[in-house]
């Protein structure tokens, strides 16, 4: 689960990745692991942003496609995309991701406000932005990932 932001400035551990041409970042206390592709199996009536679950050392463990989950065009799933296990709630959830680019390290006064602009579902989701290097950064709020009536029978 993550931390509420604060206005203090003590520093933050955060995990980047891409999703097409977008970055975005979680915390990395909610990242338990970064592995490769491996082919989900199919639910049936899951949702189209679930691709399926995978054998995690023996646990099921459901996988995310992190693109169709924010609204943009997924994509078929290659051996160059990978699967960041996270822990959301008292579930552990693989998100699909294109890449992981980054590990950064800031301070939570660098977090920029999501713009009013966004939309509601842009606003459940981002939690805020960060400017690094020239690009903004999405920080993502892993707590709606999974609605709660799906994390139950997930």
């Amino acid at each position: 689960m993550n931390e509420p932001l604060t206005n203090g400035a003590e520093g933050r551990e955060l995990i980047a990745f891409r999703v097409g041409q977008q970055e975005f970042c979680v915390n990395i206390m909610a990242v338990r692991e970064i592995r490769g592709w491996t082919a989900a199996t199919a639910l049936p009536q899951a949702p189209r942003y679930i691709c399926g679950v995978i054998n995690l050392r023996g646990a099921v463990l459901p996988i995310v496609d992190f693109a169709v989950r924010l609204g943009l065009p997924g994509s078929a799933p290659t051996a160059r995309h990978v699967i960041i296990v996270t822990q959301i709630h008292n579930q552990q959830v693989g998100l699909l991701v294109d890449a992981v680019s980054d590990i950064l390290t800031l301070n939570d006064n660098a977090i920029q406000p999501t713009p009013d602009v966004a939309s509601d579902l842009v606003k459940a989701f981002v939690r805020g932005l960060l400017p690094v290097d020239g690009r903004m950064i999405s920080l993502i709020s892993l707590d709606h990932i999974l609605p709660a009536d799906e994390r139950q029978a997930a």
